[in-house]
C-alpha cells in the first residue's frame, strides 16, 4: 500500500482504466487500481492489461466489486486517496437491451458507493465517466453539454444520465467536486472486444461478413484513447468550482452553483460508417464482405461532440486522425494475436 496520497481507478483493467493507470504510473503518481475481472468480455485481455500495470512498483491493484460497499469503504479507510477516478461500469447499448439489471446493479448501485465513500473521505475531486449516449433523441449537432439531454434511448444511457444527476445531488449536498465526462466512440490499442474496430478487424481477417447498420448510414465522433487519458489528465487537477454566473432562471445543464461540471471528450470530427470501414480495409489490404442491416434500437444514426469547454478548461482536445487511430489499433491486434497478414 503506497504511503501517500494516491489516485484510485476504478475499471482499471478496462480499455481507458488500463490507459489511463499506465500513464499515471509514467507520470509518478501512486495508483490504486480496482476492478472486479467480470466477463463481460475476454477475462485474458484483461489480465494482459494488468500484466503489463504490474510491472510498475507504484501501481496496487484490488480485485473488487463497487457493489460490495463494505469492501470499498475498507479500501478507502486504509488508503490515503485524494482523487477518484470512476470507469468502472457495465458498458455497451445493445447489452443494456437484454440485461437491464447489470447496469442497475453496477452504474447506479455501484456509482453510489463511490459517492458515499468520496464524500466521507473528503476526496478533492471526483472525475467519472458518462457517455456521448446520454444525448440520445437530440438531433441539434454537434451535442453540446450545454443542452438538455432528457431523451435516452437506453436503459445504459439512462444509467449514465442517472450518474450525472446523482453527482449534482452530492456536489450540492456535500461539496463533493464532481466532473462527469462524456466519451465519444472511444477505439484504440486493447480495445473492447464488443466495439466495431474489434469486430470488423477480427471478422475481415477471418474471411467473415461484417454487420453494417443503418446501411452504412452512421457518422461518427471516433476519439482516440491516447486523446482521451490526456483529456482526463489535464482535468484532475482542474478541481470543479461553482459558477457565479448559473442562473436557476436558466439553468445551465453543464454547470451549477454546486462544485460541478460536464465535458465532451471528443475529436470533434464527424467519419462516416463506410469511410471508417474502408480504413480498416486499406489498414489489413483485405476487403470486407458487408452485410447491410437497419438501425439497431438504442443507436443513434450520427453523433459529433462539441469540445469548446474542454479546450476553454485544459488547453487540448482530442485530434488524432482516425487513419492513424485505426492504424496503431491494427498493428496492435496483428502482434497481440500474433497474425501474419499478406502485407
Amino acid at each position: 500500500m503506497p504511503s501517500k496520497d494516491s489516485i484510485l481507478v476504478t475499471g482499471a483493467a478496462g480499455f481507458i482504466g488500463f490507459h489511463l493507470s499506465k500513464k499515471l504510473c509514467d507520470k509518478g503518481y501512486k495508483v490504486l487500481g480496482l476492478d472486479n475481472l467480470n466477463d463481460y468480455y475476454d477475462v485474458n485481455l484483461k489480465k494482459s492489461r494488468l500484466d503489463i500495470l504490474k510491472k510498475n512498483p507504484d501501481f496496487f491493484f484490488f480485485q473488487q466489486d463497487l457493489t460490495d460497499k463494505k469492501k470499498l469503504d475498507d479500501l478507502f479507510d486504509r488508503s490515503s486517496i485524494k482523487y477518484v477516478i470512476n470507469l468502472a461500469a457495465q458498458a455497451g447499448v445493445r447489452y443494456s437491451l437484454t440485461h437491464p439489471h447489470a447496469y442497475l446493479e453496477s452504474n447506479i448501485t455501484g456509482f453510489l458507493n463511490i459517492l458515499e465513500a468520496s464524500r466521507h473521505h473528503k476526496i478533492e475531486h471526483l472525475i467519472y465517466a458518462s457517455s456521448s449516449s446520454v444525448y440520445g433523441a437530440n438531433k441539434k449537432m454537434p451535442f453540446s453539454v450545454h443542452d438538455s439531454t432528457d431523451h435516452p434511448l437506453s436503459l445504459y444511457a439512462a444509467s449514465k444520465k442517472s450518474n450525472e444527476l446523482m453527482a449534482h445531488t452530492y456536489s450540492v449536498l456535500f461539496n463533493l467536486p464532481t466532473t462527469g465526462l462524456r466519451f465519444f466512440s472511444v477505439y484504440g490499442t486493447y480495445g473492447r472486444p464488443d466495439m466495431a474496430l474489434f469486430i470488423f478487424t477480427k471478422a475481415i481477417l477471418a474471411g467473415k461478413p461484417i454487420e453494417v447498420y443503418n446501411y452504412g448510414k452512421m457518422k461518427r465522433d471516433f476519439t482516440y484513447v491516447d486523446d482521451v487519458v490526456e483529456s482526463i489528465i489535464r482535468l484532475i487537477p482542474k478541481i470543479a468550482k461553482p459558477d457565479k454566473n448559473w442562473n436557476e432562471k436558466k439553468p445551465d445543464p453543464a454547470t451549477s452553483f454546486a462544485p460541478y461540471r460536464l465535458f465532451n471528450i471528443g475529436n470533434n470530427q464527424q467519419v462516416e460508417l463506410m469511410r471508417y470501414i474502408e480504413i480498416i480495409e486499406e489498414k489489413l489490404n483485405m476487403k470486407a464482405i458487408k452485410k447491410f442491416l437497419p438501425i439497431q434500437e438504442g443507436d443513434v444514426p450520427e453523433a459529433i461532440a462539441d469540445v469548446k469547454d474542454l479546450l476553454a478548461e485544459v488547453d487540448f482536445v482530442p485530434s488524432t486522425p482516425i487513419n492513424t487511430g485505426v492504424g496503431k489499433f491494427i498493428d496492435w491486434y496483428l502482434e497481440y494475436y500474433n497474425i501474419k497478414t499478406k502485407q
